[in-house]
């Protein structure tokens, strides 16, 4: 059985930042996220290293949304093929019901990560806030938890543990 945890929210929610707890606190996993595989691309495209976008985020991330949408397109899985055999990893960038479905069906831990607007735009430059891959899992329910990052990094630092508490659960 793979051990996956998918995390999603918004922009600035803390996804990237829960994940880089939970690797702290589970060595055996690793970060691999749905969005890299888009930025690996957009960077072959542009002549940009992925350390460069990454800097810049913000600066690509309409671009970066539209070759994410155009794989989909391809075919809904276009980015999750090359996960779909892999072990112990946390994916931090599932956005879209396709994504959350595919992860669902290796029995993935499903977390969401909630922050206000406010919040979220102390962290960064939100664009495109009204875009699907921002909204589509707004009303979803089947998340295995939801954390609310609207405290401190030691607040989030103790939501993990409850994250990796409920996922040894998932797993036995």
């Amino acid at each position: 059985m793979n051990k996956i945890i998918v995390i999603s929210g918004k922009q600035y929610s803390g996804k990237d930042t829960l994940a880089k707890i939970l690797l702290q606190k589970m060595p055996d996993f690793k970060r691999i996220g749905i969005g890299d595989a888009i930025k690996i691309q957009f960077g072959k495209e542009n002549n940009l290293t992925f350390e460069e976008i990454e800097a810049q985020k913000h600066l690509y991330r309409e671009k970066l949304i539209e070759l994410g949408n155009w794989g989909r397109a391809q075919d809904k899985n276009y980015w999750l093929n090359n996960l779909s055999n892999m072990d112990n990893i946390i994916v931090p960038d599932v956005r879209v019901e396709d994504e959350i479905n595919f992860f669902k069906s290796k029995n993935a831990f499903l977390v969401r990560v909630n922050s206000s607007f406010e919040n979220r735009s102390k962290r960064g430059v939100i664009v495109n806030n009204d875009d699907d891959t921002e909204t589509a899992l707004d009303n979803y329910q089947a998340w295995n938890i939801v954390v609310e990052n609207n405290s401190t990094y030691e607040e989030l630092q103790k939501q993990a543990d409850v994250v990796i508490s409920l996922f040894l659960k998932h797993i036995n």
